[in-house]
C-alpha cells in the first residue's frame, strides 16, 4: 500500500500543535512506561501500523522487555503487568472503543484505585492523543518505519 497523503506536509502548523499536546501529555504525572502501553494497546486495536511500529521501537529504547511486549495483546491473562498497568489498559480499551451505554462504573472504580483525578485526566488525554495519531496514520496509510531516522527510532535497533 502506499501514503495517500502526507499530512505532516500539508498541515505542518497544525502537526506542529498536536505534537505539542503529545509533548506535554509525557511530560505529565504518568509513568512513560505506562503511556507507551496505552499507546501500544490503542494502535493494536485500531489497526494502525505507522503507530504500533513507532511505539514498539519506542518501548524498547526506554528498555521495555520484549515478552512484555508480545503480552499487551493478552494483557488481561498476562501476569507480566501490574495493577496499575492493567488498569491503564482497561481505560484504554474501554475509550478507545467507547460502548454504546458508555463507560462503565466498575472501569472507572478500577481506573480511580490506581491512579489519582489528575493522573485518570493525564491518561485520558494521552489515550485520546494515540486515537487521533492512529485516525490519521490509518485513513493516509502513513507506511510503518517511514519516520524512524526523524524521530530517533533507528537507535531501537530493530528493522
Amino acid at each position: 500500500m502506499t501514503q495517500r497523503v502526507n499530512y505532516i506536509q500539508q498541515c505542518p502548523d497544525l502537526f506542529k500543535k498536536y505534537s505539542e499536546f503529545n509533548n506535554a501529555i509525557k511530560a505529565g504525572s504518568v509513568e512513560q512506561t505506562t503511556l507507551i502501553l496505552v499507546t501500544i494497546r490503542a494502535s493494536q486495536m485500531n489497526g494502525c501500523a505507522f503507530c504500533l511500529d513507532m511505539h514498539i521501537k519506542e518501548a524498547r529504547i526506554h528498555g521495555e522487555r520484549e515478552l512484555r511486549l508480545h503480552h499487551v495483546a493478552i494483557w488481561r491473562e498476562s501476569g507480566l503487568f501490574s495493577a496499575r498497568e492493567r488498569a491503564a489498559l482497561a481505560w484504554t480499551e474501554v475509550l478507545t472503543k467507547l460502548p454504546e451505554d458508555g463507560v462503565s462504573d466498575e472501569i472507572y472504580e478500577e481506573v480511580r484505585a490506581q491512579f489519582n483525578e489528575k493522573e485518570i485526566s493525564e491518561l485520558t488525554f494521552a489515550i485520546m492523543a494515540i486515537n487521533g495519531w492512529n485516525r490519521a496514520n490509518v485513513a493516509f496509510r502513513t507506511p510503518p518505519g517511514s519516520a524512524d531516522k526523524a524521530f530517533g527510532l533507528d537507535k531501537a535497533g530493530l528493522s
